[in-house]
């Protein structure tokens, strides 16, 4: 039986190759090798794109930050099949990330109110079809240290990992939390299930001493508080 590792990435199955992944799946299920098979485009005649991404990231021990410490005389001339345009490409791709990720610190927003959460992630939540549950991670200012996306899943429903919330809680030394997830329905009033995460997810954080300030459920017109509602 031919190895899928030795054909033309144009021959494997639909939902391996990456940009048909991204599309089914969503950028988030592709790995940091797909990524940059994308922005690379092709390989060589002994390696798929992914392939030759693979053998990169290898290179640098799978760190991206070393990644983008690599000049791009180094890429052309260490990677067979990377070439002055293909180098910039990646070079360019590493300097976006450094940028995005000075810009998400300079701008923390600082929480004030449920509107405030609102503002921050209608424009992640509202037009969705399915389920989504997301964090805020604040600092003790209530500053927004990060937002992360823990649970994506159906038109009813999500599963949420109270001890994944807790870890990255820990991870990130963030002194509170924010829960957030959507109701494609447009009905934002929480459910038992809902009721029953928020109290869950409260306990939780008050062992490990991580305020949960407020559950709030969006919708594209309105949203609900747990805070505002008095049920914290």
């Amino acid at each position: 039986m031919q190895n899928k590792a030795k054909l033309n990435i144009k021959d494997w199955a639909e939902e391996d190759r990456p940009r048909e992944k991204m599309l089914l799946k969503g950028v988030t299920a592709l790995s940091d090798a797909e990524l940059l098979g994308i922005l690379i485009a092709s390989g060589n005649k002994n390696e798929t794109a992914v392939e030759l991404a693979q053998r990169i990231l290898h290179s640098v021990s799978n760190n991206l930050n070393t990644l983008g410490k690599q000049n791009i005389k180094d890429l052309i001339k260490n990677f067979n099949g990377i070439g002055e345009a293909k180098a910039i490409t990646i070079a360019a791709a590493m300097e976006l990330g450094k940028r995005r990720k000075l810009a998400e610190v300079l701008i923390q927003p600082q929480i004030t109110s449920s509107e405030d959460v609102y503002q921050i992630m209608h424009p992640v939540l509202a037009d969705l079809k399915h389920e989504e549950v997301w964090i805020l991670l604040l600092n003790r200012a209530n500053k927004v240290i990060k937002k992360i996306q823990i649970s994506k899943g159906g038109i009813s429903g999500t599963v949420v990992d109270i001890r994944l919330i807790m870890k990255e809680a820990i991870d990130s030394l963030a002194s509170a939390i924010i829960l957030c997830h959507n109701h494609p329905s447009g009905n934002p009033s929480p459910s038992v299930d809902d009721d029953s995460i928020t109290s869950k997810l409260k306990d939780a954080g008050q062992i490990m001493d991580i305020t949960l300030l407020d559950h709030i459920i969006l919708c594209e017109h309105s949203y609900y508080s747990y805070l505002d509602k008095g049920k914290m």
